[in-house]
C-alpha cells in the first residue's frame, strides 16, 4: 500500500491513549494495536503500573501519523495536571 506523504496509513495507524485505573489514576501510551494492547492490559501483561491497578478503563484516543509524533503527544499528556488530564478527556468527548 503506498501512502502520500502526510496520509495516516491505517494499517500502521499510532495513537496515543489515557486509561483511567482502578484506583482512580491515569495512565498514557501509544500503540498501533489499540484493542490488542487493551487486550493485555486488562490481562495484567501489557505495563507494570497498570498490572497493581486493575481493572482499566479506556477514556481517551487521539490518533497521530507517526511513531514519532505519538511519542511526543504521550510526553506532552504525561506532563499535563491531573486536573488538565480531566479537563483533555472531557473536552474529547465533547466533541
Amino acid at each position: 500500500m503506498i501512502v502520500k506523504p502526510g496520509k495516516i496509513n491505517p494499517a500502521k495507524q499510532w495513537l496515543v491513549y489515557i486509561l483511567k485505573c482502578g484506583d482512580g489514576s491515569y495512565y498514557t501510551g501509544i500503540t498501533n494495536g489499540l484493542a490488542k494492547r487493551l487486550k493485555a492490559h486488562a490481562a495484567g501483561t501489557a505495563s507494570k503500573y497498570t498490572r497493581s491497578r486493575l481493572p482499566v478503563k479506556a477514556v481517551y484516543r487521539e490518533r497521530q501519523k507517526s511513531k514519532n509524533q505519538a511519542l511526543r503527544r504521550e510526553l506532552e499528556i504525561k506532563k499535563l495536571s491531573r486536573e488538565q488530564k480531566i479537563l483533555l478527556i472531557k473536552d474529547r468527548r465533547q466533541k
